[in-house]
């Protein structure tokens, strides 16, 4: 089934106490598939980039599958950030923003692509979000990301996409500002009530929060011994989840709490190095041989009854 991701193609200089990295290829959409494109065919992208993009990169990825028709090469400068993050990796300070090509960026799907069954949207204006949903009119599972730069700047806007949305993925930080709650399960109650069926509360090193009318699923943070660069943990995560729904099309709830786990497998895959040069050696049997260690992390056995 057709798995779609709109979103921003970027170049990151990323610095972390561990390495660096100089205009790494990165963006929500290249993490997402990335990451995606290792469980699930056919992946489509859309976004826009310069007319100094490194090529290569999207050559790669079109080799895995990633279908890049939607991506629209334009004169100009690509998407470029810049930040460091701190020793241990869980707060960094953004160095510069140059949104170049992106600022123009109005997304345009191909007809080939409207009818996609899986929609993703990516971390971009509510108003663009809304207007890909009018494009592509009957998925049968959206999921989308935001920021606390959409939660401040456009709250109506955004509070206006969730009544159209399936799953909002955010980080515990953006669950608390877009609810006004610091309790992250009284927030993710709180999406719930604007519009979502489910939220997924991404909790970096603590894992991430599955939330629907039937209760709470949560998944670890995979034991990494190594870690280089938590940039696109959380897009590689949506990549992995968002695949694994696709490829089994279906939105059980045991097939969600899979999927849970595959996008807990594969954000840790993307720390492991910096952007997405982790994701070059990964296979699908590594991926679930990785699963199936997750599994063996909360798996334990009840016993005997207790009285």
């Amino acid at each position: 089934m057709p798995l779609l991701v709109v979103g921003s193609i970027a170049l990151d200089t990323v610095a972390t106490p561990f390495g660096s990295a100089v205009d790494a290829p990165g963006g929500s959409a290249v993490f997402f598939a990335a990451a995606g494109s290792i469980l699930h065919r056919p992946l489509q992208v859309v976004g826009v980039i310069g007319d100094d993009y490194p090529m290569a990169t999207l050559r790669a990825l079109e080799k895995r599958g990633v279908d890049l028709a939607g991506v629209e090469r334009t004169a100009g400068e690509s998407f470029r950030w810049k930040a460091k993050y701190s020793y241990d990796l869980q707060s960094r300070e953004t160095l510069e923003t140059r949104l170049g090509v992106f600022a123009e960026f109005r997304p345009n799907l191909p007809a080939a692509f409207r009818g996609a069954r899986y929609l993703f949207l990516g971390n971009i204006d509510p108003e663009l979000q809304l207007s890909v949903l009018d494009q592509c009119p009957k998925p049968a599972l959206v999921a989308c990301d935001t920021m606390n730069y959409w939660i401040n700047g456009k709250r109506d806007v955004l509070l206006e996409l969730l009544r159209h949305i399936d799953i909002l993925m955010v980080n515990d930080s953006e669950a608390r500002e877009l609810s006004g709650d610091w309790n992250i399960y009284r927030a993710a109650r709180w999406i719930l009530d604007h519009g979502p069926k489910r939220a997924v509360i991404k909790q970096g090193e603590h894992g991430a929060l599955l939330v629907d009318d039937g209760g709470v699923f949560k998944v670890p943070a995979y034991p990494l011994e190594e870690v280089f660069d938590p940039t696109g943990a959380g897009d590689a995560f949506a990549g992995g989840f968002m695949a694994s729904i696709a490829s089994a099309d279906d939105a059980s709830p045991a097939v969600l709490r899979r999927a849970m786990v595959y996008g807990a497998a594969m954000g840790s895959y993307a720390v492991e190095a910096f952007g997405i040069q982790r994701f070059d050696r990964v296979t699908r049997e590594d991926v679930e041989q990785r699963v199936r260690a997750f599994r063996d992390l909360v798996h334990f056995d009840l016993g005997a009854a207790t009285r």
